[in-house]
């Protein structure tokens, strides 16, 4: 190409680019917008346009809780004729609000042995999806807690879903259903921990504050998925089904050098205060866990404390003074 043919193109080029600027500028006055304002129109069209694309591409490849968060379950074990209680707990924790984890409360009992069972609990479980029936007699201390642990790793990962997370929880709690968990708070102090090797709970006796001594108490305790994995496969705790479930538990630990990070929620875990005793303190904001709440009267005081209603919306539909 000839030398004087580039210099022409470039002045049309140049030429055209002069024409465009005095277009938007005309148009600008003429609709009396800034022309600064319309090269941020284009910047914002622009940026958005990326924005779009940049989500579009993440949404495919990230499902909707962030692989970041943690991801707890908590499984409340109970019977199954306790409809009204699991009730009362769906309202206390579905109206928990939690940043930055998932967290998956289920209630957890043996296998159904009434017709008005097996009626009424598939009907709780259409409608709320929120219930785990394990193979086993039910019982308090003759092997439910193993069952609950050592069954989840066949029930989560018999999973056709190939986009599904490993592990589906980094952390598997047993909790009672006379105690209030406190979601967000649980969530916090799990935060900086580790995610493997970890035992967490409240250590028994209620003196002790060292949780390599001991065990957890059976108000709630927790572990990390590798050793829900574990204690499937290993037979240590097969050998061993009968007894205090939380006692026991530890014992499974220690005898099998699990729990290598342990973790003492002592005093945000501790027992209603009343009547005193040495596991019991008075109510403060700093709680993770509150249990033996035995009665509708204990569950109210301890609610209206932590002013669990606060986020109620006005509404003429209803005078709550």
């Amino acid at each position: 190409m000839k030398p004087g043919r580039v210099l022409d193109g470039g002045r049309r080029f140049m030429v055209l680019c002069f024409s465009f600027i005095i277009f938007l500028c005309i148009l600008a006055s003429i609709n009396e917008i800034r022309f600064d304002s319309v090269l941020r129109f284009s910047q914002y069209a622009l940026s958005h346009h990326l924005s779009a694309k940049i989500s579009s591409e993440q949404n495919l490849a990230v499902p909707s809780s962030s692989l970041s968060d943690i991801r707890v379950l908590i499984g409340i074990l109970t019977l199954p004729d306790h409809y009204h209680k699991r009730h009362f707990l769906r309202l206390i924790y579905g109206t928990q609000s939690v940043v930055g984890a998932r967290v998956d409360v289920k209630f957890v009992f043996c296998n159904l042995t009434k017709e008005d069972q097996k009626v009424l609990v598939a009907l709780e479980i259409m409608r709320y999806d929120d219930i785990i029936i394990l193979n086993c007699p039910e019982n308090m201390n003759k092997g439910k807690t193993y069952t609950y642990f050592s069954s989840l790793p066949e029930m989560m990962l018999n999973n056709s879903d190939s986009n599904a997370p490993y592990p589906p929880y980094h952390y598997v709690m047993k909790g009672d259903d006379d105690a209030y968990f406190r979601l967000q708070s649980l969530v916090d102090s799990l935060k900086p921990l580790p995610r493997e090797d970890l035992y967490y709970g409240y250590v028994i006796p209620c003196p002790s504050m060292d949780p390599f001594v001991h065990y957890m108490s059976g108000m709630g305790y927790l572990v990390s998925w590798d050793i829900v994995e574990w204690l499937k496969n290993s037979d240590i705790p097969k050998k061993h089904l009968e007894g205090p479930e939380d006692k026991i538990f530890g014992e499974w630990l220690r005898d099998g050098h699990r729990g290598k990070n342990r973790y003492n929620a002592k005093w945000s875990m501790y027992n209603y205060p009343e009547p005193p005793t040495r596991c019991t303190h008075e109510l403060w904001p700093d709680t993770i866990a509150v249990h033996l709440l035995k009665t509708q009267e204990k569950w109210i005081r301890t609610l209206n404390y932590f002013n669990v209603t606060r986020d109620l919306k006005p509404s003429k539909l209803y005078h709550i003074p």
